[in-house]
């Protein structure tokens, strides 16, 4: 599944900042059934117009879901319209800052550790398998293969930031899976090269241009930032591509 913008997803959770919409969050998301406007609006003592704009809005932001029933048990001709109702996304909005992904890095662990168990191979190559094929279709479905500016915003929209290093290449800015590449390093940067080398043959770029960097030298140096990547995507004239 390709994530939502991250500032759609920042503007998702910070719309729960406003008292009377995080009110009707919480009473519809406790409720037992999706409610009526009509119901939310009568048990936070607001006027019907401010529940449902607010209500409409939770909507929008991906945070409530919508659905149409009659009420009351009626159907048929004459038993009127059905109601609008409101319900809690079922899909969670995640969002932090910096933006990481340790979503992803948990469903391939995940997933390395079924396949490993079930077939008793190295649980590590398994995870670079998941990592490339994961990246491959994501970046595929994202770019169509077209690759170039695609893949830029590709990797923006995964959390990279994506910079121009000048010469046709890109330095990757921030770690998606910085704190627990902190105290994995060896495994969490080898599962993100493979992510990152799916996710250039997905979008139509010879995985050779992913490389793998010695950050803790390079910020040792003082040439990288903190929470950088440690992986960069080579312009393809650069000597040995």
């Amino acid at each position: 599944m390709i994530r939502a913008p991250w500032t759609r997803r920042i503007a998702a959770v910070a719309s729960l900042g406003d008292e009377s919409r995080r009110k009707l969050f919480d009473f519809v998301a406790a409720a037992p059934e999706a409610v009526s406007r009509d119901d939310a609006a009568a048990a936070l003592g607001l006027p019907r117009s401010t529940a449902s704009f607010q209500l409409d809005r939770l909507v929008q932001d991906g945070l409530l879901a919508v659905e149409f029933r009659k009420l009351g048990g009626r159907g048929g001709p004459g038993s009127g319209r059905p109601a609008k109702l409101y319900a809690a996304a079922v899909q969670e909005i995640a969002a932090s800052v910096p933006d990481r992904n340790y979503d992803l890095a948990a469903e391939l662990m995940v997933s390395a550790i079924e396949e490993s168990a079930a077939d008793g191979g190295s649980a590590r190559e398994a995870l670079f398998r998941a990592a490339y094929a994961r990246g491959q279709a994501t970046a595929r479905a994202a770019t169509g293969g077209a690759g170039g500016a695609m893949f830029a915003e590709f990797l923006a929209a995964e959390g990279y930031r994506p910079e121009s290093d000048g010469e046709g290449g890109l330095v990757l800015l921030n770690c998606p899976f910085h704190r627990i590449a902190e105290g994995h390093t060896g495994v969490v940067c080898a599962m993100n090269g493979a992510f990152l080398g799916g996710a250039a043959a997905g979008s139509g770029i010879d995985p050779v241009r992913v490389q793998a960097l010695d950050i803790e030298n390079l910020r040792a140096g003082g040439t990288a930032r903190p929470a950088q990547c440690c992986a960069r995507i080579r312009p393809p004239q650069e000597p040995g591509l």
